[in-house]
C-alpha cells in the first residue's frame, strides 16, 4: 500500500537531497565530503523516491539510465587524468588553473575536483543499479 504522506515527502525531498548532495560534492577538497557521499547522498535521494512510488517512476524521474551515469562518472575521472599526462606529469598529478571572475573573485578548478565529479557520478549510478534491482526482486 502507498502512502500519499511518503511519496509528497519523497517529491519534495528529492531536489533537496540533490542541491545537498552537490553542496557536500563541492566542499569535499577542504572539509569533510566529497564525490563519494555526495553519489551516496544523491542515490539516497532516489532510492527513497523509488521506495515511495516504484523503481519505473524513479528511473522516469531521473531521466538518463545509471548505466549512463556510471558510463560518465567513469569518463570524467579518465579525463581528469589527461593534463597531467599532456603537460608532462606524472599520471594523476593535480592539475590547477585560477579564473578571475567579476564580483565572486578568484576562482580555482583542478583536475581533482573533475575526478571527483567523476566518482560522484559512479557512485551514483552504481548504488543506484544494485539497489532498484534488489527493489525489482
Amino acid at each position: 500500500m502507498k502512502s500519499y504522506i511518503v511519496q509528497l515527502a519523497a517529491a519534495r525531498l528529492l531536489p533537496v537531497t540533490l542541491i545537498l548532495s552537490l553542496l557536500v560534492f563541492y566542499r569535499g577538497h577542504n572539509e569533510p565530503g566529497g564525490g563519494f557521499i555526495g553519489g551516496l547522498m544523491a542515490a539516497a535521494g532516489f532510492i527513497f523516491y523509488a521506495m515511495a512510488f516504484d523503481t519505473q517512476e524513479a528511473e522516469k524521474k531521473l531521466r538518463v539510465s545509471p548505466l549512463m551515469l556510471i558510463v560518465a562518472g567513469l569518463s570524467f575521472a579518465f579525463i581528469s587524468t589527461l593534463p597531467s599526462l599532456f603537460s608532462g606529469n606524472p599520471f594523476f598529478t593535480g592539475e590547477w588553473i585560477s579564473l578571475s571572475i567579476p564580483l565572486l573573485g578568484k576562482l580555482k578548478l583542478g583536475t581533482p575536483l573533475l575526478f571527483d565529479f567523476g566518482v560522484y557520478l559512479t557512485v551514483w549510478g552504481v548504488i543506484v543499479t544494485i539497489i532498484f534491482n534488489v527493489m525489482e526482486e
